[in-house]
């Protein structure tokens, strides 16, 4: 017996253990290469495990529910086992008859007469496998496969966010056929080979997992002998077999596909569907799913349940108190009041704590009926979908206050303007102020270490790594924070290079998600965009933000060596600091300013940093 071992996958760099959520497979079951063995969960991501290999599950070593370290062995497979069937079946019978080895090479033969005829019609129907193969034939030599890519240890699907090719499309090796979006990032997929985009196997708006094939790419040749592939939208001069619709149509078709239920089967609306992940994110264990289903639960009453379970998730107990509550009060209704057109309006109640999400507001015609025919509306782009999801989450999870202080930076005006074009020539990089706000930043963390710390519960979680992201202003779209790692690891230069890096690759949209996440405080250099001085959110589940203001020449009075007061032209700053008053006092929040401003107006222009 050939076993192969399962183990417990790594699923990011600050990742040690895992939760078994759901077994997919039970010992004794067949499963493929590939095939999804079982369901795991961390406080981050949860995920599917595929199998290694093909074979059979010979063992399952941790139960639904257990918590193991990364590495461990989860499971067992017997290889031989698959391997043997595979060459039974493929095998002809050891003593088949003469007369049936006689049919078989006729019916061989009649098989490469119809290939040799293109044109030709089939005189006998074919055994079923090949009739299969026929509607469905395998990719050519020459074909090449597009697959939705990995974009980061911890992410496991992707959404086609738009095609940028059409069917029959020539593309070159590197051009950027579709874009496709997590909900940390969206980037741009580009051609693995030269050629012509002769399928498109995912739609638009359709989420998929990692790995799975999206489009197919053939020569300019080949691709002139591939039929289209067949419309999904419905031909007026085309009718369904009967059959075929009761066979592939599902009994409760997913939301939003347009399927239509079997006419014996009852109607039920798209938001009575329930799916793994909410809209708000938050992931459904197949046990809830199962028991909501099985009550008749709408998806939006599952996303109103407050999760008592590990990062709010919803468990059997909170499914079967809901049912309880729901039961001695059957009069209240099971969805909200419909939502009054008329933004703004003063009796809405506050969004409940991490289920905000934007809804599709009212229509253009009452938008027009309200404010009348001169208005223009645009439709929010993802990225600004996530990012108002994102900043009320964040206003209803802490209790944000702004505290603000004043820099005199002539000393690092001075250093910057000395320095800038060597250290370009040298570094390849301009040399802006970022670097100089986050080096700043991280020595104030180091004396407050309460910064740079997050929420848990009950529970204040104290970072020693200090992981600082920087606000990224992507066109008019909106801004990105991507992370630089160990930021107290460099010096002024290496930050630079890496804050320089970052954010190039964050307007070219080739950040990885993981490059998003993982943060311990962020710096929002404001300044950069004209701005004084402002209130920043705090990035979740960060507990401060540090917004740098415009440097500005202003006469300011200064002490002149014993000489007594003057006036002078100084390189003057504002700095504002947006803290979690949950954990943080205003005490705390000035001191830690205090010490960002001293640090800044300690550079000179003859320091050496670099």
């Amino acid at each position: 017996m050939a076993q192969v071992d399962v183990e417990m996958p790594k699923m990011g760099e600050s990742i040690t253990e895992g939760t078994v959520i759901a077994w997919h497979k039970q010992p004794g079951d067949e499963v493929e290469q590939d095939e999804i063995l079982l369901e795991i969960g961390t406080d981050k991501v949860d995920t599917e495990v595929p199998s290694p290999k093909g074979g059979v599950l010979t063992e399952t070593l941790v139960e639904e529910g257990d918590t193991v370290e990364v590495g461990t062995i989860i499971a067992t497979l017997d290889t031989d086992t698959a391997a043997a069937e595979v060459d039974a079946d493929d095998a002809p019978p050891a003593e088949a008859p003469a007369e049936d080895e006689a049919a078989a090479d006729e019916a061989a033969d009649d098989a490469s007469d119809a290939d040799a005829e293109d044109d030709a019609d089939a005189e006998a129907t074919p055994p079923e496998t090949d009739s299969e193969e026929a509607a469905s034939p395998a990719p050519s030599g020459d074909e090449v496969e597009v697959v939705m890519p990995k974009m980061g240890e911890s992410i496991t699907e992707g959404t086609v966010v738009a095609w940028y090719k059409d069917i029959g499309e020539a593309v070159a090796i590197d051009e950027t056929i579709l874009e496709i979006g997590t909900d940390k990032v969206d980037t741009e997929v580009p051609s693995p080979a030269e050629g012509v985009l002769t399928e498109k196997l995912v739609e638009e708006g359709e989420t998929v997992e990692v790995g799975t094939v999206v489009a197919l790419l053939a020569s300019e040749a080949e691709a002139g002998s591939v039929e289209p592939p067949a419309s999904d939208e419905p031909d007026a001069t085309q009718e369904t077999a009967p059959e075929a619709d009761e066979a592939e149509l599902p009994s409760t078709p997913p939301s939003g596909d347009g399927a239509v239920p079997d006419a014996d089967e009852p109607q039920r609306a798209p938001e009575e569907t329930i799916t793994r992940r909410g809209d708000d994110g938050r992931f459904y264990s197949p046990l809830v799913r199962s028991i909501a289903k099985e009550e008749g639960l709408r998806m939006s009453e599952l996303e109103s349940l407050e999760g008592s379970g590990r990062g709010g998730r919803v468990t059997k107990e909170d499914v079967l108190a809901y049912l309880d509550e729901r039961e001695e009060a059957p009069a209240a209704p099971a969805s909200a009041p419909e939502r009054s057109p008329r933004p703004g309006r003063s009796d809405e109640a506050p969004p409940a704590r991490g289920d905000y999400t934007v809804d599709e507001g009212p229509s253009d015609e009452e938008l027009r009926q309200q404010y009348g025919d001169r208005i223009e509306v645009q439709p929010m782009d993802r990225m600004r979908k996530m990012t108002a999801e994102h900043m009320v989450r964040s206003k209803a999870t802490s209790a944000h206050v702004t505290s603000f202080a004043e820099a005199d930076v002539t000393g690092l005006v001075q250093l910057r303007e000395a320095n800038k074009e060597a250290f370009r020539e040298r570094e390849g990089v301009k040399l802006t102020y970022t670097p100089f706000f986050v080096k700043a930043a991280v020595e104030a963390l180091r004396e407050h270490p309460l910064l740079n710390a997050s929420v848990e519960g009950d529970k204040i979680v104290i970072k020693h790594d200090f992981h600082v992201g920087i606000a990224v202003a992507i066109g008019n779209k909106g801004l990105l924070a991507p992370v630089i790692r160990n930021a107290g690891d460099y010096n002024v230069s290496g930050l630079a290079r890496k804050a320089a890096n970052v954010a190039e690759r964050a307007r070219n949209k080739e950040l990885q998600p993981d490059e998003l996440q993982g943060g311990t405080f962020t710096v929002t250099n404001i300044g950069s965009l004209g701005s004084l001085m402002g209130t920043p959110i705090i990035n979740q589940p960060q507990v401060g933000i540090l917004a740098t203001g415009a440097i500005q020449k202003r006469p300011v009075v200064v002490e002149n060596d014993g000489l007594g007061d003057a006036i002078s032209v100084r390189h003057m700053m504002y700095l504002s600091l947006s803290y979690d008053h949950r954990i943080i006092d205003g005490a705390m929040g000035s001191s830690f300013l205090q010490r960002v401003v001293t640090e800044l107006e300690s550079f000179s222009a003859d320091a050496d940093l670099f």
